[in-house]
């Protein structure tokens, strides 16, 4: 990853001249990987225009060197003088921290280390709240994210399209979502990337549904929403399968959430806000009388978390960018009966959305 890691800080202190701060401090671990390729648990970043430094504890000294050669690595002891040592090394004074990352009390305890240090008046570093700085900046996939993104899709793609066809009346959604986290593994991912969903029948209702004891009965509608987890980055995945044959209202639910999903697909352009993507989908099953079923964004970035830049939904306002990668799943969801989503990975390029996902889905369901 070290190829990357230049353009990316160029990219921060880029971004950070534009806001007018001296440096930024880096809390959030997907952050932190992100501009460093450090996989510790533990440390921060401060970047400024001339220095990119690392602060973790005994624990990760080693390995801090070992990933980050761009950044120089500072033992961070016990008390707050880690803090104290980064700011000195690198005479930052407005320094913005994520605010939507670091707890109040620790905010409070490097406020106070400030105020105690050296120095008054304008000389004094401040700390300054900032907003998803680097999270925005994580929205544009380079060609490495690509490669590591598509190796996560294609394990959740080879796990489903292994396990789905053997799922059997009378099998519990716990034991078809551990059949799907050991088929992941087994296909290379370091586990899932969220715990999998399985939601048989009118569990299918509930969009964020935990697999449980409920035993999968012929005929009803099975929503199966899974992840796999490959060198940090993230896959999601939706299917909805239904074993035995499908009643008129699986149809013509499956139909309408499928023919949502190909149009937001094929109509995406670069330059649209989330909000515009979204009104894709959500026009073709407002028309079917299922709006207010579909209670949810149409999709959300995906990266190193499995939620991130970009956000796709009716309040989004955000532009979608030439490579920009994200989810489209559209679902309706009837309380008492179940659900239907399909969900798939796209990336945005020049000549509009190109489907990174590739497991098995109904084209339609006839009869």
């Amino acid at each position: 990853m070290g190829s990357n890691i230049l353009p990316r800080l160029q990219a921060l202190r880029a971004a950070l001249k534009e806001k007018g701060l001296g440096g930024l401090l880096v809390s959030t671990p997907e952050n932190r990987r992100y501009l460093s390729g450090f996989t510790g648990s533990a440390g921060y970043l401060l970047v400024t225009q001339a220095d990119a430094l690392l602060a973790t504890d005994f624990r990760y000294v080693e390995q801090a060197g070992n990933q980050s050669p761009e950044f120089r690595v500072v033992h961070m002891g016990a008390g707050n003088g880690w803090f104290l040592q980064l700011l000195s090394e690198t005479g930052a004074r407005r320094v913005g921290f994520e605010s939507e990352n670091i707890s109040v009390a620790l905010h409070k305890r490097l406020a106070q280390a400030l105020k105690e240090s050296d120095g008054t008046g304008t000389g004094k570093p401040r700390l300054v709240a900032t907003s998803n700085i680097v999270d925005e900046l994580r929205a544009y996939k380079d060609w490495e994210e690509m490669r590591l993104l598509q190796r996560a899709i294609d394990i959740s793609d080879g796990a489903m399209n292994s396990v789905a066809p053997t799922i059997r009346p009378g099998q519990t959604e716990t034991e078809v979502a551990w059949r799907l986290e050991v088929a992941m593994r087994e296909l290379g991912a370091e586990g899932p990337s969220f715990d999998t969903i399985v939601a048989a029948g009118p569990n299918g209702a509930l969009p964020h549904h935990r697999a449980g004891d409920t035993v999968i009965q012929k005929g009803e509608p099975i929503v199966i929403d899974m992840g796999a987890k490959y060198q940090g980055y993230c896959s999601d995945l939706t299917r909805t399968i239904i074993i035995g044959t499908p009643d008129e209202t699986f149809r013509r639910v499956y139909d309408t959430v499928l023919g949502a999903q190909l149009t937001a697909i094929a109509t995406v352009q670069a330059g649209m806000t989330g909000a515009q993507a979204d009104g894709l989908a959500r026009k073709v099953i407002e028309v079917a009388g299922h709006g207010e079923q579909f209670g949810h964004s149409l999709g959300h970035g995906v990266g190193l978390a499995v939620h991130e830049f970009p956000r796709v939904g009716p309040n989004s306002p955000g532009l979608l960018q030439e490579g920009m990668a994200f989810t489209i799943e559209p679902g309706i969801y009837i309380s008492g009966w179940g659900g239907v989503r399909i969900e798939d990975v796209v990336v945005l390029e020049k000549s509009g959305a190109r489907v990174l996902s590739k497991a098995i889905k109904q084209d339609k369901v006839g009869g």
